[in-house]
């Protein structure tokens, strides 16, 4: 067998089996209380207990056996889970022992293995300024195997970075009502250009899918974007545009210039999603994610 195709399998079996257990173990409650339904079917009658609700009573079982019965309902579980996954060219950056994109992938097969679970369809759609893969929902571990290899190997044709254009084929392909989840880390110029024509697209593209899904969206950064470290002079290169330039970190200036923009990045990014009503989380590389995803799940719940 290839070597780089043993590798690639041993990571996915990795991911797999971690992932796996955090569904199973961290997540068992918190997601199917998070993610309803689409409603109660008719399940089955049995005899009346105190405490049951007289409105569910069987008047036609009960005339017919002389007793009475009630009407059992159970909620009609199923549902399709869409992971909306940017693989722009900064994910790949990271300083605290993995990527962005390493975190994003852990993230993204968690939420599968969760659907999966509960018995959900889940299906992928990878973007970067332009949709680079589309993987339709589907049940079944070999379904899931799939979506981490190809989180794992995908090599986009664009490194640059456009919300709106997963958002517009999202809407397009995907009718059906969905749990939607936008995994970035929204370094997009719609967010770094606050109060910019682009930003008002960015938050009519979400509105849009909000009302017609249910979208929640997970930011994924690195510590060092918020926050550089006192190293002295430090190249740093635009992973989407190539443009590099040196900063002088001993500088507590540009230290706090650095913040000042992240923090700015940052409310504009938490205005977007407030104003279009969608549940949000952010989650640094390094961090427990797990945390993160529960607290998200419990606020919906």
């Amino acid at each position: 067998m290839d070597e780089r195709i043993q590798q690639l399998m041993q990571k996915v079996r990795r991911i797999e089996i971690k992932t796996h257990a955090l569904s199973n173990n961290v997540f068992a409650g918190e997601y199917h209380s998070a993610f309803k339904g689409r409603g109660m079917s008719f399940s089955e009658v049995r005899e009346y207990q105190p405490g049951d609700d007289v409105r569910d009573i069987d008047w036609n079982v009960t005339a017919r056996f002389d007793r009475t019965y009630v009407k059992v309902f159970e909620e009609e579980r199923e549902l399709t889970v869409m992971l909306l996954v940017d693989v722009s060219g900064s994910l790949d950056f990271g300083t605290q022992g993995q990527t962005q994109r390493d975190l994003l992938t852990e993230i993204a097969a968690t939420i599968a293995f969760s659907a999966i679970r509960n018995n959900d369809k889940i299906g992928v759609l990878f973007f970067s300024d332009h949709v680079e893969k589309f993987i339709p929902p589907a049940k079944g571990r070999s379904h899931i195997l799939r979506i981490i290899r190809e989180l794992l190997t995908i090599e986009p044709q664009s490194h640059k970075t456009d919300i709106c254009a997963g958002l517009e084929y999202f809407m397009r392909v995907q009718r059906k009502r969905s749990i939607a989840f936008l995994l970035s880390d929204f370094l997009d110029n719609s967010v770094i250009k606050a109060d910019s024509e682009k930003t008002e697209v960015l938050r009519n593209r979400l509105a849009m899918a909000r009302q017609k899904h249910d979208l929640v969206a997970v930011q994924v950064y690195d510590q060092r974007m918020a926050e550089l470290p006192d190293v002295g002079l430090m190249k740093v290169e635009d992973a989407e545009t190539g443009h590099s330039l040196y900063l002088d970190t001993s500088s507590k200036k540009v230290r706090q210039l650095h913040a000042d923009h992240w923090k700015q990045m940052s409310d504009s990014l938490e205005n977007i999603f407030n104003r279009c009503r969608v549940n949000h989380t952010a989650v640094a590389t390094g961090s427990d994610y797990v945390k993160s995803l529960k607290a998200l799940f419990i606020r919906r719940a």
